[in-house]
């Protein structure tokens, strides 16, 4: 039969490196939806300029050759639409051959329309650095040398426009007129589309920043996963060997005798199984079952189990348990969530030895477990800083580390974890002087079994 730990290993969220490779393919494909709208725009310009050149300054232009090229820029703007509208991603050759488009319709409308005599010649230059900024350095010298040789074109075979070449009228001149608002189009469309691109790199270069730190933190899980299972290999004999003295020991009169000393024997026994059950999660864990394995379980019944354990073997004087689980959907038992659950409850019985309190529900196929304390809270600093390695106010070597697994074990099921302060009676108890507050979310999804295992399917 399959194990259950599949289950979790499947509903863990992407590899860093898969991880950043989906954030650069984020960012070409919003690139590539800017300059679909930039084209709309250019079609909308490119038909406004041509309605005012023949209606107001009575130019003559080839009408039906130009709304043909315009037509064919539409319908491509609608293919593009339609192929990147979902998400997927987009190469650098893929967008070289956007702008291609753009350049060769720019191309044929100049060419119709006086080619380098046109003051709109200069939309060239927006092409260019629009490459610039999206595409890679060859990619971007090969748009430079198509709109050379396309402007050299131009002036070779284009017909010139029948203006006036009257620069010393100044505003008056119509070319001149052109080149003022071919100006203001180039000025406007960078500093509108450039600002945007600009905003998907500096997203972009955030989100790779984060993804680092998450590498770089679950590479130090992994350092201590390694020195932790090591350890467990190491205690597992030493650990044999003490359990069989203690077993010895009760058998010898002078402590079977002596209802004192058996009592000091019997709980030296028990936190000897729980120090073997530690070591036995930690192999599990590690793929090295001691004869054990993952057991299928339902929801309401592995949380109880872990509180029931937890309280078994910790010194707990008041300790609240409400398990507010209606629908009892069946889970896998995986020991790194187990632990994971401990450690919180660790955490708040060391900062609140009065008093802790479980709390877990299902809300919007999450479950939801928060535990609560009543000690000093978290320092403004450590909250900044949740889940980050060694953030402790406990003052000793290695502390931290708790709290820092828990994040991570909880983010690589898909989940999150969340802590704030509470205030003074903020839980309707008037004697409760505030505290702090962890709550773990969790997808079902993550730890529910599949519909073949609960029909007993291998």
């Amino acid at each position: 039969m399959q194990s259950p730990l599949d289950f979790f290993a499947r509903a863990a969220r992407l590899s860093p490196s898969a991880a950043a490779a989906n954030v650069e393919f984020a960012a070409g494909h919003k690139n590539m939806l800017q300059l679909i709208e930039l084209r709309w725009i250019a079609v909308v310009g490119q038909i406004t300029t041509i309605a005012a050149a023949i209606s107001l300054f009575g130019i003559e232009l080839p009408l039906v050759h130009m709304l043909q090229v315009l037509a064919c820029l539409i319908a491509f703007n609608v293919a593009s639409h339609l192929r990147w509208h979902e998400r997927r991603p987009v190469s650098n050759g893929e967008m070289f051959m956007a702008l291609l488009v753009d350049v060769s319709s720019l191309t044929v409308l100049l060419y119709l329309s006086g080619g380098t005599t046109n003051p709109f010649a200069f939309l060239y230059l927006l092409q260019v650095i629009i490459s610039a900024v999206l595409l890679d350095v060859l990619w971007t010298w090969s748009i430079v040398v198509i709109t050379i040789c396309c402007m050299a074109g131009l002036a070779a075979y284009a017909q010139p426009l029948a203006l006036p070449f009257d620069h010393a009228r100044g505003m008056a001149s119509l070319y001149v007129q052109g080149l003022l608002v071919c100006f203001a189009l180039n000025a406007a469309l960078l500093v509108l589309f450039i600002s945007r691109i600009s905003d998907t790199v500096r997203d972009k270069a955030t989100q790779l920043a984060a993804l680092r730190q998450r590498a770089a933190e679950e590479e130090h899980i992994v350092r201590m996963g390694l020195l932790a299972s090591g350890a467990a290999h190491e205690l597992g004999t030493p650990l044999a060997t003490v359990s069989v003295i203690l077993g010895d020991w009760k058998r010898m009169a002078p402590f079977r005798d002596n209802p004192e000393l058996l009592g000091e024997l019997t709980e030296m026994q028990t936190q000897l199984k729980r120090c073997k059950s530690i070591v036995s999660g930690i192999l599990l864990s590690a793929g090295e079952a001691r004869g054990e394995s993952a057991e299928r379980t339902t929801v309401r019944a592995f949380l109880d189990g872990v509180v029931e354990g937890w309280q078994a073997s910790r010194p707990v004087r008041a300790f609240t348990y409400n398990n507010r689980i209606a629908d009892d959907l069946p889970v896998a038992s995986d020991s790194a969530l187990r632990q994971t659950i401990d450690n919180l409850l660790d955490n708040a019985l060391e900062a609140s030895p009065g008093w802790v309190s479980l709390d877990a529900y299902i809300a919007d196929g999450n479950l939801v477990v928060t535990v609560f304390d009543r000690g000093p809270g978290f320092a403004p600093a450590m909250l900044a800083q949740l889940g980050k390695p060694y953030q402790s106010s406990k003052g000793r070597p290695g502390g931290g580390l708790g709290l820092f697994l828990v994040v991570n074990v909880v983010r690589k099921l898909g989940g999150t974890v969340t802590a704030r302060n509470r205030g003074p009676g903020e839980s309707g108890d008037p004697a409760d002087r505030g505290g702090a507050e962890v709550t773990l979310t969790l997808p079902m999804s993550a730890i529910e079994l599949e519909e073949e295992l609960n029909d007993g399917q291998a």
